[in-house]
């Protein structure tokens, strides 16, 4: 059991490392073009070894600030603090946080609004048939 899991975590360890080669091997080509210059195969796998591992201390450090706030569940406020370093970056995801959590208030008032007039709809067309349930319930 353990072997299989290690085999299939070995494998998508390897898909991701290909997914993260061929990405920046695509990056390197754009700026290549850009700045009229050559990447060597050499350069782009070392760039692309270098991003995974870093990926995956950035992994590793999200999950240590969930588990040391007792929670299971990385969320926005660790990705500040990883990014605490950079002053652009923090300002960049602190912005973006904040657009998301305006725009999932904004979707949620919206819906209370639509349930809330529905509610009112069926209600407001048949008051007596809302009568009429409760008294037979009360006659059960």
């Amino acid at each position: 059991m353990e072997a299989v899991d290690s085999e299939e975590r070995l494998l998508l360890t390897q898909r991701l490392k290909a997914a993260v080669h061929y990405t920046v091997g695509c990056l390197c080509q754009d700026v290549a073009e850009d700045k009229d210059m050559q990447f060597s195969k050499q350069a782009i796998a070392a760039i692309s070894e270098i991003t995974f591992r870093q990926c995956d201390n950035f992994a590793k450090d999200l999950e240590m600030f969930a588990r040391h706030a007792k929670r299971s569940t990385v969320n926005t406020e660790d990705v500040k603090l990883l990014a605490r370093r950079s002053n652009s970056l923090l300002k960049y995801i602190t912005q973006k946080s904040e657009e998301l959590a305006s725009n999932n208030m904004e979707q949620k008032e919206k819906k209370k609004k639509k349930s809330g007039a529905a509610k009112g709809a069926r209600t407001g067309e048949h008051p007596e048939a809302a009568v009429t349930e409760s008294e037979d319930s009360n006659m059960a």
